[in-house]
């Protein structure tokens, strides 16, 4: 089968043909019918994570099942899932204590499964590997929704989504009336704009290098939109009554956007890290400032969610037209355009792509 695969830092990935298992016990394959380009992909590339080579890109996708291994009781042929990259294991600490998303054995960078032609060890992208033409995967990781539902929206729903909206929802918790200043506009900081104008936040600012980011942050229902430059934490309190928004939600994943939305937020307010960033970029803050401003920051892993009961919640929200996800695409590819589409994700340009393979 075809898949992007990966194989050094810096180098552009390129479709290959690689070799997969048949599923074993408590396995699924699933015939990918559509998958997002994602930052976190990105990072695999760039150097921000330092993964093993060569790797299968790919984490964000949905698709049908097509066999299953023995055993297998979740899902049947034929049916359409959603990806999990992070399925809880609901045996450790975390589960245990309703903290599924942070899962002490969920969310491997990279596992190793299948080969190249050539016979190397082949590993596939946080255990999925989905930017290919099928996925072999234990049964849970995939998550059934309906047949209804469109590909390109079920995709989404297992990583952009589902961290945005839970960002909001489960870790963040807007109220109506609250103050959001969103910084950051790619598939999951749209994601968040959208999702805290549903829970009747205002203003919902957001913010972005990309004066092109503008039209998407307003059809997605923010308020008003700042380019993000030394002026931003003036422009976000004057658009507050001077005092900085309820909460600042960072969809970078760098220090400098954190320290920005640390700056624009109220005191006693709270800062939610989405991005996921590099290990070495340290974020700095002064002690006096942590105590003077009462300001609360933390990350959101994953959206705070539990997928197995929040996917099936959003699924129905796309499909009785509460939830619109058609503004979060703004390009469609093949496989073989999933190269092109991650140099435009690295010059920030779009939303997301969604690759049908």
């Amino acid at each position: 089968m075809r898949a992007l695969v990966a194989r050094a830092v810096g180098e552009p990935p390129r479709v290959e043909e690689v070799e997969l298992p048949a599923p074993g016990p408590g396995e699924v394959r699933v015939t990918i019918r559509a998958a997002g380009v994602c930052h976190s992909d990105l990072s695999m590339l760039n150097g921000t994570l330092a993964p093993p080579y060569p790797l299968v890109l790919g984490h964000e996708a949905a698709g049908v099942v097509a066999e299953v291994g023995d055993g297998v009781s979740r899902v049947v042929p034929g049916e359409q899932v959603v990806l999990n990259w992070a399925p809880p294991c609901r045996r450790c600490w975390y589960c245990g204590h309703g903290e599924p998303w942070l899962c002490e054995r969920a969310g491997a960078p990279a596992v190793p499964r299948g080969r190249t032609p050539a016979g190397e060890p082949l590993h596939v992208t946080l255990g999925l590997g989905a930017l290919a033409e099928q996925v072999v995967v234990p049964q849970h990781a995939v998550i059934p929704v309906p047949a209804e539902l469109p590909a390109e929206a079920a995709a989404l729903l297992g990583c952009a989504v589902l961290t945005g909206v839970g960002a909001v929802r489960r870790t963040a918790g807007v109220r109506p009336g609250d103050s959001v200043a969103v910084i950051g506009l790619g598939g999951v900081g749209l994601s968040v704009v959208s999702a805290a104008r549903a829970a009747g936040a205002g203003p919902v600012i957001a913010v972005d290098v990309s004066p092109a980011k503008a039209e998407l942050a307003a059809a997605v229902g923010a308020t008003d939109f700042l380019l993000a430059d030394e002026s931003v934490n003036r422009a976000v309190r004057a658009l507050t009554g001077g005092r900085g928004v309820d909460h600042a939600l960072e969809c970078v994943g760098r220090s400098s956007s954190i320290r920005a939305a640390w700056r624009a937020t109220r005191r006693g307010g709270q800062v939610i890290v989405v991005g996921m960033g590099a290990k070495d970029d340290v974020v700095g803050l002064s002690a006096l400032d942590i105590f003077h401003s009462a300001r609360t920051l933390r990350s959101s892993v994953y959206g705070s969610s539990d997928p197995d009961r929040d996917v099936p919640e959003l699924a129905r929200a796309v499909l009785d037209g509460t939830l619109d996800l058609a503004p979060l695409i703004t390009d469609r590819t093949t496989l073989d355009g999933a190269p092109a589409a991650f140099a435009r994700m690295a010059r920030g340009e779009g939303a997301r792509t969604v690759v049908v393979p």
